[in-house]
């Protein structure tokens, strides 16, 4: 498995993916919405997209999207994680975690000096991923939505 950073050139393998994540969390699919957004967020350089590709055949396995950050309280840039998907076929592979390991790797490269991720309260495999690479519960802060 080999792990890329994409960019618009991908976004045929990609958008697929993400329709998929989106519908994960009960979206509709939208494929020409999809795709606008992953595009504006690569051409305007808001989001930082890694993909896991089987190394003989080139296949997307899975793909993770990052937004950057900033925190007020620590005064340094961080990483937010805005979704991750495996296809069904690669699952049980280790693709989410060699995807959330090489942005790891990249982010401490770069000077990032936290990453943060949320996911469903009811996503348990999701949990035990993040908790396996480091991540801790959030017992500091809690995280409030509002619907506008």
């Amino acid at each position: 498995m080999r792990i890329v950073q994409a960019g618009a050139e991908r976004l045929d393998e990609i958008t697929p993916l993400f329709i998929k994540y989106r519908e994960f969390y009960g979206q509709l699919p939208k494929p020409e919405a999809s795709r606008r957004f992953l595009e504006d967020r690569l051409k305007h350089e808001q989001a930082i997209i890694l993909v896991a590709e089987d190394e003989t055949s080139g296949k997307v396995l899975g793909f993770c999207q990052f937004i950057p950050s900033f925190s007020a309280l620590t005064l340094a840039p961080s990483w937010v994680l805005k979704g991750i998907y495996v296809i069904e076929e690669a699952r049980r592979q280790l693709v989410g975690d060699n995807l959330i390991n090489h942005a790891k790797d990249m982010a401490r490269a770069a000077g990032i000096k936290r990453m943060t991720v949320m996911t469903g309260e009811t996503n348990d495999v999701a949990q035990s991923l993040y908790r396996s690479l480091g991540f801790t519960d959030d017992v500091d802060f809690r995280y409030f939505a509002l619907k506008l």
